[in-house]
């Protein structure tokens, strides 16, 4: 039934509901500040009760997840969390949300009511993991509980405050599940699985969002059970489906601009608790010194992942990332052609996220680090490269625990 009498019996207020709530959020905030309303549900929910509003039970509940969220959640942002398959949420300003998942990204209809509300929630979640966001620290990234937060702060950002948030997967996959899903052909799963079984070094490249940390918790879960895997880690991502698993985590400054721990730290910390395999979530400085210095001298079955648009660009970031370490080119080329059995590549496509190339790294004499390709993979037929022999070779004589 329709007309102005089923209207008028509406309970929503004449200012609209986006503003009725935003009233409601910054009246219970302010208690909450006060110490009167601990941020439980069932007091949220008196809270709002108290607030004499008249909002009915469904409006009561949106209410109370309304102001749950601002207070302890993502705020506006809280509602796409429900998306299946993001992965990202990134916040240009007040009107501009965009997500990902999967697929590229796409702008959503998500709004702040104001610069303030969406700097005061940037505030809030670093605050949340421990750092400060302010003039003298205008950026800032936090690992919280599900998800990674980066914030920038004007004028450092040119426009409005910058947020972006990763979400940590709530699962791991199997490497069948990726494979069902077309990451994969049935001769590259094989592939993957016997490096992992013949405990080869490996290294997993791609550009952000390929899925690099994904592929990783699913091949480290293809582990024997009786391996203790130690995971070293700038923000803890990994989930790998398996009984024995250790993890370090990075820490940044405090206020005080001490008390730092590192990834190369961590690293020489992790070759003292008895590690069958070391795994370095993402090389991305001088901790790849440490990790190929490992793999050299009997830590084998380790791995990790590192950006890289290509395969044939792995020895050139591998490159700059040992000069940060005091490597030059010649010592990097001859340790990594030792320690690296194999490098998986992963590209993204409309299609999606899949395992573009797996090579093999060479020196060949010069103190240069090439690839080269052993198994190109594309529209789910995989061909052999130049290089699958000697990769054939090394799968077949494995490493020795």
């Amino acid at each position: 039934m329709s007309g102005p009498g089923r209207r008028a019996r509406r309970i929503l207020p004449p200012e609209g509901p986006d503003t009725y709530a935003a009233g409601l959020v910054n009246q219970i905030r302010e208690d909450v500040l006060a110490g009167d309303v601990p941020v439980t549900g069932a007091r949220l929910a008196a809270a709002v009760h108290a607030s004499g509003r008249l909002l009915g039970s469904e409006g009561g509940l949106r209410a109370v997840d309304r102001v749950h969220a601002d207070l302890q959640g993502l705020g506006p942002l809280q509602a796409l969390l429900r998306i299946p398959g993001l992965t990202d949420i990134l916040v240009n300003g007040p009107h501009e949300v965009w997500i990902d998942t999967g697929t590229g990204l796409a702008r959503t209809e998500v709004r702040f009511d104001s610069e303030a509300e969406l700097q005061g929630l940037a505030v809030r979640l670093i605050a949340a993991g421990g750092r400060r966001l302010d003039d003298s620290c205008p950026c800032a990234d936090v690992q919280l509980r599900g998800y990674r937060v980066h914030a920038v702060l004007p004028p450092v950002s040119t426009g409005s405050t910058l947020l972006s948030i990763r979400l940590r997967a709530g699962e791991t996959f199997s490497l069948e599940d990726l494979a069902a899903a077309g990451m994969m052909d049935a001769q590259c799963a094989g592939i993957l699985k016997q490096i992992v079984a013949s405990r080869q070094n490996f290294l997993i490249s791609g550009a952000t969002g390929t899925g690099k940390t994904t592929l990783l918790s699913s091949l480290l879960s293809l582990c024997e059970p009786d391996e203790r895997l130690v995971l070293i880690e700038d923000a803890a991502e990994l989930l790998p489906r398996h009984p024995h698993v250790i993890g370090l985590q990075a820490r940044h400054t405090n206020i005080e601009r001490a008390g730092a721990v590192d990834l190369p730290d961590l690293l020489r910390q992790a070759m003292r608790m008895r590690p069958d395999r070391l795994v370095v979530g993402e090389c991305r400085g001088a901790e790849v010194r440490e990790l190929l210095a490992a793999m050299n001298t009997g830590h084998d079955g380790a791995g990790g992942t590192i950006h890289s648009s290509a395969a044939a660009t792995v020895p050139a970031r591998l490159a700059a990332l040992g000069a940060l370490a005091g490597l030059d080119s010649r010592a990097l080329a001859l340790q990594a052609s030792g320690a690296l059995d194999a490098v998986v590549h992963l590209e993204r496509g409309p299609e999606g996220r899949y395992v573009a190339e797996i090579a093999v790294l060479d020196s060949p004499g010069d103190g240069q680090l090439v690839t080269i390709t052993a198994l190109k993979c594309r529209a789910g037929l995989s061909t052999p490269g130049p290089g699958w022999d000697r990769l054939q070779a090394r799968l077949t004589a494995g490493r020795v625990r």
